[in-house]
């Protein structure tokens, strides 16, 4: 009678086991939203979280992050694409070698004489603070945003599923 006891006790046991961790991975999957190319947005937020840019992106899609090198005064474009929630750098394209430019890279001169190198790199989040002298402007699918026009400090550029209504 013990015997059969322990027996449903430690299949009761078993059971609440199972349930709990059936919970744990139930909540743990609602937590991280599954990737859906539909709702891809590239979203561009102030510093107080105020939606600047929301822009539909797919897989691929080219986002430029354009600026003036504050040493050198000529036009610097950072080249990322959209991988799931995810910015992936590409390349850098630049007029001139000046300090914070990239002196021991691969670099290949084009024939418009601007140089181009390989960038690695994914980013969840990418911060940026628009200046005056810079610049700064984003380009989306084929439109450009003025950064410094539009934020009054830093500015952050993910992207997320976020529903745009």
């Amino acid at each position: 009678m013990d015997r059969q006891r322990g027996l449903v006790i430690g299949v009761a046991g078993t059971a609440v086991v199972a349930l709990v961790a059936l919970l744990v991975l139930s909540v743990g999957s609602a937590a991280v939203a599954p990737f859906s190319e539909d709702t891809q947005r590239l979203v561009v937020t102030d510093e107080d979280g105020s939606v600047l840019i929301d822009e539909p992106v797919e897989n691929d899609d080219e986002v430029r992050l354009e600026y003036t090198h504050s040493v050198e005064r000529t036009p610097v474009s950072d080249v990322y694409t959209v991988d799931g929630y995810e910015l992936e750098s590409t390349r850098m394209v630049f007029e001139s070698y000046g300090a914070g430019l990239p002196s021991n890279a691969d670099v290949e001169r084009t024939d418009d004489g601007r140089f181009v190198t390989e960038t690695e790199g994914t980013h969840e989040r990418i911060v940026v603070s628009p200046g005056e002298i810079a610049g700064h402007t984003l380009t989306v699918n084929d439109t450009t945003y003025d950064l410094v026009a539009l934020a009054d400090g830093s500015v952050s550029i993910t992207v997320t599923d976020r529903d745009p209504t």
